[in-house]
């Protein structure tokens, strides 16, 4: 009985640690994805200051999660990380409330209208205040709630486990007196279908209880995702948007922290970029000896066994002086001050880390085109004349394609690679192409439907008005912004668990986000570059930057960053045809089974963040 109470006491608590997560989602649907529009609405932001305050934001989101992962290895643990990131974000979300016109009206008299002359300094300092502690809050749950989440999914499985080999037991004598009645009347049921076997009750009750929580969780999310959309079809005011998310993220946190008691806990176990910063300290610390003639006189510890070990490569020799044995003091000594001498696997496992750092920076254009939709194409929407909200659009075009041409694409590789384990290796390095060509397409079709509306606007005479024209226009450039996300991400964090050293692999969807996220704080750099040159090249000295969409001419940056995206696929098509890959037995389509919540989801690159 106390194991089936621990095991229910466990339960309970997962689901309430799962309230972090509907949170997230809330927050992310309600208020955190249209800021662009806040800030152009309300604060009457011009167009380029508008889209680099929130690139800027959204970009530390996806760049933090890779720091505090480290963190939480090396040092506080994934729960530590977990709760304070979750105050965080519980702060940041009460102080965006409390910048809003309305409660400051009541806080310090000023005025109470959604207008740019009732936004004063101390509501700005609010809210740039809650956009640190909000970007802080997301990475660290994105760090940190996948890794916590499984934890407490084994502890209760192994709880479910141990439950039912006591139950088995505990009717062993029963089993042992039915075994002579069952052999001398055997029942074909039981025989076809082993309802006779001990063990049947177990593997029955968990796929039950498996079933019931998958169920449960995506019954729960429905509910969140729902009220998420109602809220903004039907609640206009800004203030109720922020409130509302405040007050269910502080409430999440709460019942977050009644269950404390009934978490496993693992605490900071070590972090491999450890390893690597010892590498890399340990090559400069001896860059003025000489290597040996023969790599056996490098350091290496057999006994830790072979699956620890990688062959010796000849790339980046400069890096194998970290594993150089010193003349003096003897080895037992230099053996115990790690960070001076590492052995050939751990100088093996940075050497792969560091080829892989070529592919992942020709991700940071994806991240500049996946910016767009978000800032620019969001205000497109919003200039445009229709009923329907511009998030709506944004979030059904997007997330369906995301997840649509995703399974699409795994579909036509599966069928296509076959059995061919020399051609499954190349699947990862084509879905990251084939991302790439549809941001492309996703550049052209943004230029020319901006084109046409612009045209609209001028012929029309509504440059300060909105424009008589169909939002679904933008269906296109939407859907293929999904579509480039969720292949890439998808595509991106198979390759890095691939190819990865196998204790960074766990990180490989980090490093997908962190690519990104780089990518998003470049933008507003690729913008000032373009707006400047525009201005120089123009007659009239006029930037393609403007204070509004209509005035600005956006299909122009398009067009560029179309440019740009294509160079970007030549310099990956010569980057990863010259990759080397080093030997795995893993593939896009054998992976080991994945936690319910696990970050290498095709909308994770929506939702996660």
């Amino acid at each position: 009985m106390d194991t089936i109470g621990g095991t229910a006491k466990k339960g309970r608590g997962f689901i309430r640690l799962l309230g972090l997560k509907w949170a997230h989602w809330f927050a992310r649907i309600v208020m955190l994805w249209v800021m662009m529009l806040y800030l152009a609405e309300v604060w009457k932001l011009d167009l380029r200051h508008a889209a680099t305050i929130i690139n800027i934001w959204r970009g530390s989101t996806k760049v933090l999660p890779l720091v505090f992962v480290f963190v939480a290895d090396a040092f506080l643990g994934h729960f530590s990380i977990l709760l304070l990131s979750s105050l965080s974000n519980s702060l940041g979300l009460g102080l965006f409330w409390m910048s809003t016109p309305p409660v400051s009206a009541k806080l310090n008299g000023n005025c109470a209208e959604y207008k740019a002359e009732c936004i004063e300094n101390r509501q700005k300092q609010l809210f740039y205040t809650a956009l640190v502690l909000n970007a802080v809050g997301i990475a660290g749950h994105v760090a940190s709630f996948d890794f916590f989440a499984e934890k407490q999914i084994k502890s209760i499985a192994a709880n479910l486990s141990t439950t039912f080999n006591l139950f088995n037991s505990s009717e062993e004598e029963i089993n042992d007196v039915q075994v002579g009645v069952r052999e001398q009347n055997p029942s074909p049921l039981a025989s076809n279908f082993g309802l006779s076997s001990p063990s049947f009750p177990r593997h029955f009750l968990c796929l039950f209880c498996k079933c019931c929580g998958v169920f449960c969780f995506f019954f729960f999310s429905s509910i969140v995702f729902v009220a998420g959309i109602l809220i903004v079809v039907f609640v206009k005011p800004w203030t109720i948007r922020f409130g509302v998310s405040a007050i269910f993220a502080v409430f999440s946190f709460l019942v977050f922290l009644s269950a404390a008691a009934s978490y496993t806990y693992v605490g900071p176990r070590g972090s491999p970029f450890t390893t690597t910063f010892r590498v890399l300290f340990a090559a400069c610390s001896k860059f003025f000896y000489r290597l040996p003639q023969d790599v056996c006189q490098l350091y290496e510890n057999i006994a830790l066994g072979e699956s620890s070990l990688f062959s010796h490569t000849n790339s980046l020799r400069c890096l194998d002086k970290a594993a150089i044995i010193l003349p003096h003091p003897d080895l037992n000594q230099q053996q115990q001050s790690r960070w001076k001498l590492c052995r050939v696997s751990e100088v093996e496992a940075t050497k792969i880390l560091i080829r892989l750092i070529p592919l992942w920076m020709t991700l940071i254009i994806c991240g500049v085109v996946s910016s767009l939709g978000e800032t620019y194409f969001m205000q497109q929407a919003e200039s445009m004349n229709t009923e329907l909200d511009p998030s709506l659009v944004f979030l059904f075009f997007n997330v369906f394609a995301n997840l649509l041409f995703t399974k699409l694409f795994e579909m036509i590789a599966d069928e296509v690679v076959g059995s061919s384990i020399s051609r499954k290796r190349w699947v990862s390095l084509v879905g990251i192409a084939v991302a790439m060509m549809l941001s492309i397409l996703c550049c052209i079709a943004a230029a020319i439907v901006e084109k046409k509306r612009l045209r609209i606007a001028k012929n029309q005479d509504l440059i300060n008005e909105k424009i008589p024209m169909s939002i679904f226009w933008l269906m296109p450039q939407f859907a293929l912004l999904g579509a480039s996300d969720g292949i890439l991400a998808t595509s991106v964090t198979d390759l890095l668990s691939d190819q990865a050293p196998p204790p960074m692999s766990r990180y490989s969807i980090h490093f997908a986000f962190a690519a990104s996220g780089i990518g998003y704080m470049v933008s507003p750099i690729t913008v000032d570059i373009v707006g400047k040159i525009s201005q120089n090249i123009s007659g009239s000295g006029t930037s393609w930057f403007q204070a509004t969409s209509n005035n600005s001419r956006l299909d122009n940056y398009f067009w560029v960053l179309a440019a740009l995206s294509a160079a970007n696929v030549v310099f990956y098509i010569v980057v990863a045809s010259n990759y080397r890959f080093r030997d795995s037995k893993n593939n896009i389509f054998d992976k080991a089974p994945g936690v319910l919540l696990h970050g290498n989801h095709p909308l994770s690159s929506f939702f996660s963040l």
